[in-house]
């Protein structure tokens, strides 16, 4: 299970390189423009993955629920971007995600599963209505369902990795990834 877990994280992290040139969402309202928007950012990708990553720590329905809450409320932040809602905060929202959920991780808060959908789901509005208002003109739902797929085979690199790396050393080294998390976080924030 956890050459599986290592290899799908792998080939979602190789996916994220620059052969795949980023498409312009301005000017390609495509399903591909939409799949390749979250995996060009680092921040995205540290976020997406932990989220999979804090869903797996939680274990039961969290595997399933802490995703889907991310998904849905992205939608919705996305969709009020697209009616020109503002949203203020959203960049420093977004990196504030990827530092508190790694800290989540590396803590093992021990939290409700509500709770964690709630956290997550408002971290979401803001990477929702990021994706939203770099959309400009171009064709909404295509690009709308190809952040969605690709936020989600994000999140279920993360719950592979995570349910992997409990396997081999219970939650330790799930703890450091959290942690290293956070730190990729600051450094964005701080140091890019």
């Amino acid at each position: 299970m956890f050459k599986r877990s290592l290899l799908a994280l792998s080939l979602t992290l190789a996916a994220t390189l620059p052969a795949f040139a980023h498409l312009d969402p301005a000017e390609h309202g495509s399903f591909a423009a939409g799949f390749s928007h979250p995996l060009f950012g680092l921040d995205h990708i540290l976020a997406m993955v932990a989220v999979g990553l804090w869903a797996a720590q939680q274990g039961g329905k969290a595997i399933w629920q802490v995703p889907a809450a991310f998904v849905g409320t992205m939608a919705l932040g996305f969709g009020l971007a697209i009616f020109g809602a503002p949203l203020p905060f959203v960049e420093p929202v977004i990196l504030a995600s990827v530092v508190f959920v790694g800290v989540a991780i590396a803590l093992a808060l021990p939290l409700p599963t509500a709770a964690v959908a709630a956290l997550v789901g408002f971290f979401a509005f803001f990477h929702g209505h990021a994706h939203g208002g770099e959309l400009g003109e171009a064709g909404a739902w295509q690009f709308a369902i190809g952040f969605i797929v690709a936020t989600a085979a994000l999140h279920a690199a993360g719950i592979a990795a995570g349910l992997g790396l409990a396997r081999i050393s219970g939650k330790l080294i799930t703890r450091a990834a959290g942690a290293a998390t956070a730190l990729g976080g600051l450094w964005l924030a701080f140091g890019a």
